[in-house]
């Protein structure tokens, strides 16, 4: 269902009159705000942020800078709360899918580099962004009437950046359908223990031009710490690699052999990433990796649903497998499909496994080539890699979203 939005009224004191607002359409070319103009409006005002229903830990935080520099690019609003953590904004302008999914990998991107950072470092951008010597974080946070222990401070910032606890924030114009889709993302960045807040700002104009901004909160969610993976039988999660005993040393020769072997593995997934077309524009897309698979969540909670899309480098072989954690929702789901086995091998084609017969679903099939080191092989594995990703997720995240919904109302 489409999302709607209330009219706001503008009352007299009286009560004698009454105005109601329009909501004006999306992007610059509707309501006239530039991404730097919402940037600046947070940084003047960070209370219009509806903070506290999304985290509580992260109340009344001080803003510090925009576009505060990173080696992965500027962050549009970085904040802080006297407590030492680090609240991130970025700021969107909601004009199509492709920024949709790019703004979620952005701001990964940008907590990830924060976790690296001390205090100090974070100190150093700061003060370099605002043009201030000294400990500008704090001096601000001060500033704006916290009575706050320097040591304390920094020690906790330090902490809190160490494992990732920040809260990031989406903010956007306009959010619509399916948008919040993009916690399906998080499911391949654990390790940092951040929170997700979307935060939706409407913009209404009264009949003089005077603008009216009413905030809300779309979505929240935590980031699971910790991800369990389930391969299609046979398969290991990493392909052929030496284990080496805790106390041996690595010779030169075998370190530069894992090295070419992680690069030619991780190229794979770049090519196929950087040429594959998915015709969903919600579906968000995993970051290439080193191991023999990645994987494409499909919205279940926890993200107990996915597709999985692998390489067997030993056989030449590559492959897609619809998965899910056993017991769980995203499986349930899964074998909800059943009545549309019929349906869904036409749909996906000759050469598909179906079967709901055993414990678990089986919506799989595989491509092997001669030798996936080979050049020609390759391109051809990754064509139909490619291909046949887009035809898997077009006829099962649907599907699997419309289970999801029935299993909710049951």
């Amino acid at each position: 269902m489409a999302r709607q939005h209330s009219t706001p009224l503008v009352i007299s004191g009286d009560g004698a009159s009454v105005v109601a607002a329009r909501l004006l359409d999306l992007g610059g070319g509707g309501h006239g705000m530039t991404e730097a103009a919402i940037q600046d409006l947070i940084h003047r005002f960070p209370s219009c942020l509806p903070i506290a229903e999304i985290d509580p830990l992260f109340a009344n935080p001080v803003p510090i800078c925009r576009e505060l520099s990173t080696p992965a690019g500027p962050i549009d609003n970085f904040m802080v709360t006297p407590s030492g953590l680090p609240v991130l904004a970025e700021c969107k302008l909601w004009r199509n899918p492709e920024g949709r999914r790019e703004v979620v990998g952005q701001i990964l991107d940008y907590a990830k580099e924060l976790a690296l950072w001390t205090s100090s470092d974070l100190q150093r951008e700061a003060s370099r962004r605002v043009g201030r010597e000294g400990n500008v974080l704090l001096d601000l946070v001060r500033a704006a009437g916290n009575d706050v222990d320097e040591i304390s401070f920094n020690d906790a910032l330090t902490l809190n950046l160490r494992r990732g606890r920040f809260l990031l924030l989406i903010v956007g114009d306009g959010i619509r359908v399916g948008v919040e889709t993009i916690a399906e993302y998080l499911q391949g960045h654990s390790g940092l223990h951040f929170t997700l807040g979307l935060v939706e700002m409407p913009i209404y104009q009264l009949a003089d031009g005077v603008r009216i901004v009413v905030p809300r909160v779309l979505a929240k969610t935590q980031t699971i710490v910790r991800s369990v993976i389930a391969l299609p039988d046979g398969l290991a999660l990493s392909e052929d690699e030496e284990e080496e005993s805790s106390g041996s040393v690595e010779s030169p020769e075998r370190r530069a052999g894992r090295e070419r072997r992680n690069a030619i593995r991780q190229s794979f997934w770049q090519d196929f990433l950087s040429g594959l077309h998915l015709d969903d524009p919600d579906q968000m897309r995993p970051p290439a990796a080193l191991g023999g698979h990645i994987v494409f969540k499909f919205g279940a909670p926890g993200g107990s649903s996915w597709l999985t899309v692998y390489r067997d480098m030993r056989a030449n072989r590559v492959g897609l497998d619809l998965s899910s954690n056993r017991n769980s929702v995203g499986e349930r789901a899964s074998k909800a499909l059943a009545p549309q086995a019929e349906e869904l091998a036409a749909e996906l084609g000759p050469g598909v496994t179906i079967d709901f017969a055993g414990d678990r679903p089986v919506i799989a099939q595989d491509f092997i080539v001669q030798d996936l080191e080979n050049q020609e092989e390759r391109a051809r594995a990754l064509n139909w890699l490619q291909e046949r990703t887009n035809a898997f997720i077009n006829a099962l995240r649907p599907r699997i979203r419309s289970a999801l919904r029935d299993l909710v109302e049951e």
